[in-house]
C-alpha cells in the first residue's frame, strides 16, 4: 500500500498555475488514472514570473496553460484565484484559509495534497500555500510531495538555486510513477516551460520515482 492507495477525492492546493504540472504532474497523473478525482485550487495567476516565452500578457496566457494542462490531466476542476504572484506570505494566513476551506466544501475532498512544507523551491508562495492548506484542513489528511535530500543538493550544486529535500529516513517508500502525461502537461505550460533546464533536471535525477510525506493524519 503506498500513500496515494487511499486518496479517492484530492484537493490539490498549490500557488501557481504549472505547480500542478511541473511539480505534481506524475502525482495528479497516477491518481487519475485509477479514477480517483482531483480539484485544483491555484492562489496566483503566475503574473510575476521571469520566464516568459510567448507574447502576451502572462496572466491570461498562464490562466489558458493552465486550464489545458488540467485536461490533460484530468482534473476534475480547476479554481484560479487572483492573489498577487510573489506576495502571498503578506496575504493574512485567515484570508487564504477561508479559501481553501470554501474549495474544501465544494468539492469534498478525502485528502489534501500540497507541496512539502519548505516549498520545495523555496519560495515562500509555495510554503504559504501549504501553509494555508494546514490551517484549513481540520480532520482532513494533507499529503505533502517532498523532494530526496540528494536531488536538492545535487540541484543546488548544479544550478545554485535553494531546493529543500528531505533526508531518506523521511521520505517513505518511492512511488514508481509515469512522467508521460505530465510531460504532455508541461508542454501546456509553454511560456514556463521551453527554456527550463532545471525543471528537465529535475525530473531527470527523479527518474520513475516520487516521493509523498504525510502532513497530518488527519484524526
Amino acid at each position: 500500500m503506498t500513500a496515494l492507495t487511499r486518496v479517492r477525492r484530492a484537493l490539490v492546493v498549490v500557488a501557481h498555475p504549472d505547480d500542478e504540472s511541473f511539480g505534481l504532474g506524475a502525482l495528479l497523473s497516477s491518481l487519475t488514472a485509477r479514477g480517483a478525482a482531483v480539484a485544483v485550487l491555484c492562489f496566483t495567476r503566475g503574473e510575476a514570473s521571469t520566464l516568459h516565452d510567448r507574447p502576451g500578457e502572462l496572466a491570461t496566457l498562464r490562466s489558458a496553460e493552465l486550464a489545458a494542462a488540467a485536461e490533460v490531466l484530468e482534473v476534475e476542476s480547476t479554481e484560479l484565484l487572483d492573489y498577487p504572484d510573489g506576495g502571498l506570505a503578506e496575504v493574512p494566513l485567515a484570508d487564504l484559509t477561508d479559501r481553501v476551506r470554501t474549495a474544501i466544501a465544494r468539492f469534498r475532498p478525502t485528502h489534501l495534497l500540497v507541496f512539502d512544507t519548505g516549498g520545495i523551491t523555496g519560495h515562500p508562495d509555495h510554503q504559504r500555500a501549504t501553509e494555508a492548506a494546514l490551517s484549513a484542513a481540520d480532520r482532513l489528511p494533507v499529503l505533502a510531495w517532498v523532494l530526496p535530500e540528494q536531488v536538492a543538493t545535487a540541484l543546488n550544486d548544479e544550478f545554485h538555486t535553494r531546493f529543500a529535500g528531505r533526508p531518506d529516513g523521511e521520505l517513505g517508500p518511492p512511488l514508481p510513477v509515469s512522467r508521460s502525461r505530465q510531460w504532455k502537461a508541461i508542454a501546456c505550460h509553454r511560456s514556463q516551460s521551453s527554456d527550463n533546464p532545471v525543471l528537465h533536471r529535475r525530473l531527470d535525477l527523479l527518474g520513475d520515482r516520487e516521493y509523498v510525506r504525510p502532513l497530518t493524519s488527519g484524526t
